[in-house]
């Protein structure tokens, strides 16, 4: 496996994203930095990581996904490979926050931003990146935030959680691989946040309704079950949970 470590870069995302339109690049590339200036999370939101203290990494999946029907697959895999990982190393109550957000109870330990790119012979190229926070300890003016220190009071090297990470997602990848997605699905559904418990969503224009998450489709909406009985449908973005 090919690991590209920086010392400081805008993105691994980004970095990534460039050096795979100049030259070709071998399967499953690792791309990390010590500081990651202006890491980006989900519709271009900013992730702040203090340098040195967490792992920011992507990794180049490709000879994966032939179906744009499958994309979110790949977000559920990786999920569930990240959830695995943690739990291996001790952490507990890890969840995943719809769509990819990685959590110990209410509290955010990292996140997962997929980019794909699709080309013109059908090919279709991801760019994984995930943003772990490890052993930082100051979250300033981000009560929600936490790491694995916080959580279970025991420093990791980064590059070692880095390493099973990537053991659990090339686990995952080869479920994909051979066919055994509904297993991963299974998976994600069981490590999906605050599912089947009742609790208060808000719309982008500040409404707020009471709802039930009923589980994620195929193309990543959320499926809410509404106090009406009926079920609705949400993008990223459209909703989030008040917790």
């Amino acid at each position: 496996m090919n690991i590209i470590k920086l010392d400081a870069t805008t993105s691994t995302n980004d970095y990534l994203k460039k050096l795979i339109a100049s030259q070709v690049v071998e399967n499953f590339t690792v791309v990390t930095t010590f500081n990651q200036t202006s890491g980006k999370g989900q519709m271009g939101s900013i992730w702040i990581s203090e340098a040195g203290k967490n792992l920011t990494m992507s990794v180049l999946i490709k000879d994966l996904l032939t179906d744009v029907h499958q994309i979110f697959d790949l977000n559920v895999a990786v999920s569930v490979a990240v959830v695995d990982a943690l739990k291996e190393l001790g952490v507990y109550d890890v969840c995943v926050k719809w769509p990819n957000d990685i959590m110990s109870g209410n509290f955010k330990l990292g996140g997962i931003l997929i980019e794909n790119s699709f080309k013109s012979n059908g090919e279709i190229v991801s760019i994984v990146g995930i943003g772990l926070n490890i052993n930082q300890s100051n979250f300033n003016d981000l009560p929600q935030a936490a790491s694995i220190f916080t959580r279970i009071k025991h420093t990791y090297e980064v590059d070692f959680v880095r390493d099973e990470l990537l053991k659990h997602i090339r686990i995952a990848v080869a479920k994909v691989i051979n066919k055994q997605v509904d297993n991963l699905w299974q998976l994600y559904h069981d490590y999906l946040f605050k599912r089947n418990v009742p609790m208060t969503f808000e719309t982008p224009s500040g409404n707020r309704f009471m709802g039930i998450i009923q589980q994620v489709n195929t193309t990543g909406l959320l499926e809410v079950l509404l106090e009406n009985e009926q079920v609705q449908f949400f993008d990223v973005k459209e909703v989030k949970m008040l917790f």
